[in-house]
């Protein structure tokens, strides 16, 4: 069996730094597509305003509408410095944050910003488990995302280095124009190229559009870790689909439709509900789904994403659409051609 360290060095590869998006490109559909088709091997270039004329008359367009939380927050520790914390998730009556300071058990943080009722915001620190601290918050759990909204900053990937936006701003930057469902801590940023006008051309042209949820969390941006090769487990992140959207997505799928999933996200949602027949029946829930070159997939057809971090198991989900080496192949045509590489960066399209 090939050795961890050998893997990720296959899925390796060099770029300019200066390539690393720091910002999306305005408007929204004029970001690069480069065009791959798998049937003839030819490969085009173009912009996502014109990616109309790439999609199949009989398809359907299937899109993540997750919402990003401004889930950073800055809180200052009993020794007066500062630590910045992100949330991750709840339990019970316990809030899970990453820190970038550590955080004593049993001490007092709290944050410089005071409710209207004139009360400071604090959070006791419980335990630490991994690299987890469980805090008690000083307001209702089920209120965090009333906090996160009024206080929280957003949680951009560590190669965007300073965002031209702030605040508010910068949050309806990070999100797409049909997000809804709070819950994210990462944007699915294959759809941030899209603009009301474009999903409306779309429509008119006869394509369905069909919206699920996958929330993304922090192992998106995580090393991938031998143990997780190993056990062929990743991360886990919570999806739903609903009862209609899989109803129209099970009959797309049983009358030869092609099902394009808008980024990897919408490939890890509609994988996980589906059973080895190729029909949706597990419509939410948990998934820790690894997908690699060898994953025969059973929903998806075609797929729209971004250029991903080399080394990264979004790199391997990519592979099963077009193997391992024909993606790298693509990744250096992009680079030679200085597409914007990553979260704010161009896309490709694999019919």
């Amino acid at each position: 069996m090939q050795s961890f360290q050998k893997l990720l060095e296959s899925y390796d590869y060099k770029f300019p730094p200066e390539l690393i998006a720091q910002a999306p490109v305005s408007p929204r559909d004029a970001a690069k597509l480069l065009v791959y088709d798998r049937t003839t091997g030819q490969t085009s270039h173009d912009i996502y305003r014109n990616i109309l004329k790439h999609l199949p008359k009989n398809s359907v367009l299937v899109l993540n509408q997750t919402k990003v939380v401004p889930a950073r927050l800055e809180v200052i520790k009993p020794s007066g410095g500062k630590a910045r914390i992100l949330y991750i998730s709840s339990e019970k009556e316990y809030l899970i944050f990453l820190s970038d300071r550590k955080l004593e058990p049993g001490s007092l943080v709290k944050m410089s910003s005071v409710t209207p009722k004139g009360k400071a915001i604090a959070f006791t620190v419980f335990k630490k488990s991994d690299q987890f601290y469980y805090l008690k918050p000083s307001f209702p759990v089920k209120k965090v995302y009333e906090v996160l909204n009024e206080y929280g900053q957003t949680p951009l990937p560590p190669y965007i280095k300073s965002p031209r936006l702030k605040g508010k701003k910068l949050l309806k930057e990070y999100n797409t124009v049909f997000a809804k469902t709070l819950g994210s801590v990462a944007a699915p940023t294959a759809s941030l190229h899209f603009t009301p006008a474009l999903l409306n051309k779309i429509q008119k042209a006869g394509i369905q559009i069909v919206y699920t949820t996958l929330h993304v969390n922090l192992g998106t941006f995580a090393p991938l870790h031998e143990d997780q090769w190993k056990k062929q487990r990743l991360h886990e992140e919570w999806y739903e689909i609903s009862n209609a959207a899989a109803k129209t997505l099970n009959s797309a799928k049983k009358s030869g439709s092609t099902i394009i999933a808008v980024g990897t996200t919408v490939v890890r949602t509609l994988e996980s509900a589906s059973n080895p027949a190729g029909k949706l029946t597990k419509l939410s829930g948990n998934t820790h789904l690894f997908i690699t070159e060898r994953t025969k997939l059973r929903f998806v057809d075609s797929l729209l994403t971004n250029f991903h971090v080399p080394r990264s198991s979004l790199l391997m989900l990519v592979s099963s659409l077009i193997g391992r080496k024909r993606l790298l192949e693509l990744y250096k045509m992009a680079i030679r051609k200085k597409y914007r590489l990553f979260s704010f960066g161009d896309g490709m399209y694999i019919k």
